[in-house]
């Protein structure tokens, strides 16, 4: 599984969801208890709590990442492995996770074991991702590095469209997608986080980060000092644009919003859990405030996780 910084994930996601309609088959204002697999540091936790009455768990492979999700319980876990029994949840959702996994049916097919009734996934599709900048050389640079790193990325980070396949191949019924767009935009007056981006892409930080990725993908070494050379060009005509207040950019992430409900008793012709034993759905397994992975990285400007 891929893993990120607190910092990373905080940044990407900041204002995922100013529009929260696409999350609407989720039935949030119906839920009882809800399971966020993968939440990192809990920016859909946030959501999930804030638009349900429901008992939310964050679950999360990393504990230091875990720590910053505001949940009503926190759990560390394998999303392929969940500390769970089975029917504890009426949702298990995800962000942004599916795509750093490399069994992501491996996961859905845990998350449908302990929900009672719904299993949903927020993913991106990286390939689909839209870039606009003032600076000329920035967009179509940054494709055709994203375009290397889709291909030399050991998961699937273009998954998010083919979502709903994966949820009808593990089982589940009315599955349903949405496609919901991230737009992310940088115009002045510049915060905090839009300088240090600036001063990265003048350093060619993330093509350094991403190298090995990107040889994978096709570029030989050689290939990619080129790219890292063009990529700080770019970056220093972004500083000098954003010093004169003339920098602007666009980043459009189309994330798919897909849900699909679990066969029932009777439909499966099995026993609940909850008919079973009257056991707490949190067992043992999990620590009430430790944590597991969410996921998600931008390639050199893109692949969201």
């Amino acid at each position: 599984m891929r893993r990120f910084s607190a910092d990373y994930l905080t940044d990407t996601r900041r204002g995922m969801w100013a529009d929260r309609s696409a999350l609407a088959p989720l039935a949030l204002d119906s839920r009882t208890r809800v399971l966020d697999v993968g939440c990192g540091t809990g920016e859909l936790t946030r959501v999930l709590r804030e638009e349900s009455d429901a008992e939310v768990v964050a679950l999360d492979a990393d504990p230091d990442l875990l720590r910053a999700a505001d949940a009503d319980a926190r759990a560390l876990g394998d999303a392929t492995r969940l500390p769970f029994r089975d029917d504890a949840f009426d949702l298990v959702v995800c962000q942004a996770l599916l795509i750093n996994l490399p069994e992501p049916r491996a996961a859905l097919a845990e998350f449908a074991r302990v929900s009672a009734d719904l299993v949903a996934c927020v993913e991106p599709d990286n390939a689909e991702v839209v870039v606009e900048s003032s600076v000329a050389a920035e967009a179509p640079l940054a494709k055709r590095a994203r375009d290397t790193y889709i291909a030399g990325v050991e998961t699937d980070v273009t998954l998010g469209s083919s979502a709903a396949a994966l949820l009808r191949e593990v089982g589940l019924s009315d599955v349903e997608s949405r496609r919901y767009e991230h737009e992310r935009t940088v115009r002045p007056p510049y915060d905090a986080p839009a300088l240090d981006a600036a001063k990265a892409k003048a350093a060619g930080t993330r093509i350094e980060e991403q190298a090995p990725t990107l040889r994978r993908g096709g570029l030989s070494r050689t290939g990619v000092d080129e790219l890292k050379s063009e990529w700080k060009a770019m970056g220093r005509a972004v500083v000098d644009a954003m010093a004169a207040g003339e920098y602007e950019r666009r980043a459009v992430v189309p994330f798919y919003v897909v849900a699909g409900r679990v066969a029932s008793a009777d439909e499966s012709g099995g026993e609940s859990a909850d008919e079973a034993d009257g056991d707490d759905p949190r067992e043992s397994g999990g620590d009430a405030d430790a944590g597991e992975t969410d996921t998600e990285r931008d390639a050199v400007d893109v692949p969201e996780s």
